[in-house]
């Protein structure tokens, strides 16, 4: 299966590679993350194969969730949300729950040093400056928009944590290769990989650098890479 306008194939600097995903039904928070791999990946993948598993997936089966309900938005959050630009790869700090996130987590000094290191770069034409200082965790937090699922309005996904260790212990149950990877049409992260993955994360984010899964609400957080002989 290939999603709408996306390819099976991609033509990568280390050679060409196949990438199948794979349809599930809507992943809902404390799901078991080994049953989902049984379920939907051993019965279309062989030992050649690698999977690619989205980070949000991951993060919902460890419950790696903030809701609206425990969060009290801030007068600095709703101010400085005004200020920030959006774009189509998901929920950014021009969501004022986001923004909140950002300063529970990093406080507030920091998200104002952010702020304004942010507004001086765009002066000059740099961009991304504001996730490059509050780091990673604000700028891998998913959810609080309902665009594609009324669900994810109501709360906020936060990255996963052991990847690695998640990846090695998956790739044993299923006996191919494992990555986590949290991708989408502008930037891509590998957040884990099992040891019999052969490839750095520079390569796998190249084999991903279109974004087979999708941006919206495909339910394909699966995906089956395979290396294409020439």
């Amino acid at each position: 299966m290939v999603n709408p306008n996306k390819n099976y194939e991609i033509n990568t600097s280390f050679g060409f590679f196949g990438r199948e995903v794979i349809k599930t039904h809507f992943i809902g928070v404390g799901e078991d993350i080994f049953e989902l791999a049984e379920a939907y990946m051993c019965p279309h993948c062989n030992n050649a194969d690698m999977i690619a598993i989205s980070s949000k997936i991951v993060s919902l089966c460890q419950k790696r969730v903030v809701y609206k309900k425990d969060m009290k938005l801030c007068q600095l959050a709703k101010f400085l949300s005004k200020f920030a630009t959006s774009n189509d790869t998901g929920v950014g700090v021009n969501c004022v729950w986001k923004m909140q996130y950002a300063i529970d987590y990093c406080g507030r000094l920091k998200v104002l040093l952010a702020a304004v290191c942010s507004g001086l770069g765009k002066l000059v034409g740099k961009k991304g400056i504001f996730y490059d200082i509050v780091g990673i965790e604000i700028r891998g937090l998913d959810g609080f928009y309902d665009k594609s699922f009324r669900q994810y309005g109501e709360y906020g996904i936060q990255i996963p944590v052991n990847c690695d260790e998640l990846c090695e212990k998956l790739s044993e149950r299923i006996g191919v290769p494992v990555f986590i990877a949290d991708a989408n049409d502008f930037t891509r992260d590998i957040f884990g990989k099992s040891g019999s993955v052969t490839y750095t994360d520079a390569q796998l984010c190249e084999i991903l650098r279109d974004n087979p899964a999708g941006q919206s609400d495909q339910c394909t957080p699966f995906i089956i890479i395979r290396k294409v002989e020439r």
